[in-house]
């Protein structure tokens, strides 16, 4: 596995080209196994994947503890990134966001704690908060690296201008923000910025929650408790239109000789050496499958092909219900 370098100068940080979302190894894709999902964590490090995703709000609070466990005895060989701001209580609410400073400080040692470690390596403000200005944020964040608690700052789904003003604050190595086949808004502002910047980017939900993997048919395939069933995307009409989608990029990935998953992600490996895609998977078989991508050599002609298949704005309906757009690109 090669590296990517996200950020530049002494904020940079090197990972490996794929990373490994873990969410879903504690809720909201259904029901998964702990154990196979820890075994998967360290497939991941035995086939060279380092970077790993978490955040406090996943589970709640039980992603960090299970990813915790499975690092303990091999921390040194794992750059490790978990969020904050998104807040929820022990019995799951959703409490809003917030980047008062105070919580920056308290969230953090409580990640700390949870994943048993004295540092996080990268530390993500998940959703920006709308009335605390983002340079007191940013500075709380900052105290955590004087500290030696966090060693790089992160944002998550920030808007051009909030990028600008935080990274004034202190230098922002990566933004995390969903890209992928089927959302390819980041193209119009937000890359041209990190770029120009020299933040890196991360690319979360780079298989479109797994739907660009041709893995559904039906709607009724979705486990009851799968927060996809409250997805604009998959829902009514928007399924049917986006399957099309799934079956151009699947007709593609057959003339390569390769699966719609690996397609999807070699495309994204190919936007740009500062892209780091963290596709996420609860089992090895998908792991080493997604892994594979990362040999995939994409032609111009493929390129092409792929960019005529999956245009920009290409996918029916939006990433998120109107709440969860509401806390994007703030």
């Amino acid at each position: 596995m090669k590296t990517r370098t996200l950020g530049r100068g002494p904020t940079a940080l090197d990972v490996s080209t794929l990373g490994l979302g873990c969410m879903g190894m504690s809720e909201f894709y259904g029901v998964a196994s702990e154990a196979e999902s820890i075994a998967t964590i360290h497939r991941a490090l035995e086939l060279g994947v380092n970077f790993l995703d978490t955040a406090d709000m996943y589970g709640p609070f039980k992603n960090e503890e299970l990813v915790g466990r499975a690092i303990r005895d091999r921390r040194d060989r794992v750059v490790l990134a978990t969020k904050f701001g998104n807040m929820r209580g022990a019995d799951g609410a959703f409490l809003g966001i917030s980047g008062k400073p105070d919580y920056v400080r308290q969230a953090c040692d409580a990640s700390l704690r949870r994943l048993g470690v004295d540092h996080i390596d990268l530390y993500y403000q998940h959703r920006v908060d709308r009335s605390v200005p983002i340079e007191d944020t940013v500075g709380a964040m900052a105290e955590l690296v004087r500290a030696g608690k966090v060693r790089h700052l992160g944002l998550s789904e920030a808007s051009p201008a909030t990028i600008r003003r935080a990274h004034a604050v202190h230098p922002i190595t990566a933004l995390q923000t969903e890209y992928s086949l089927w959302s390819r808004d980041p193209e119009d502002e937000i890359l041209p910025t990190v770029r120009a910047l020299g933040i890196g980017f991360v690319a979360y939900s780079p298989l479109g929650r797994g739907f660009l993997t041709g893995r559904f048919k039906r709607f009724e395939e979705l486990p009851a408790d799968d927060f996809r069933r409250r997805s604009p995307r998959f829902q009514g009409e928007n399924f049917a239109k986006n399957l099309e989608l799934v079956d151009r990029v699947r007709e593609i990935a057959a003339a390569k000789g390769v699966s719609a998953s690996q397609l999807a992600l070699a495309w994204v490996l190919a936007r740009g050496q500062d892209i780091a895609p963290i596709p996420g998977t609860t089992d090895r078989k998908h792991l080493e499958e997604n892994i594979a991508a990362a040999a995939v050599t994409l032609t111009a002609e493929d390129l092409q092909r792929i960019d005529a298949a999956a245009p920009k704005g290409v996918a029916a309906g939006q990433r998120y219900a109107d709440a969860g757009m509401a806390n994007v690109n703030v």
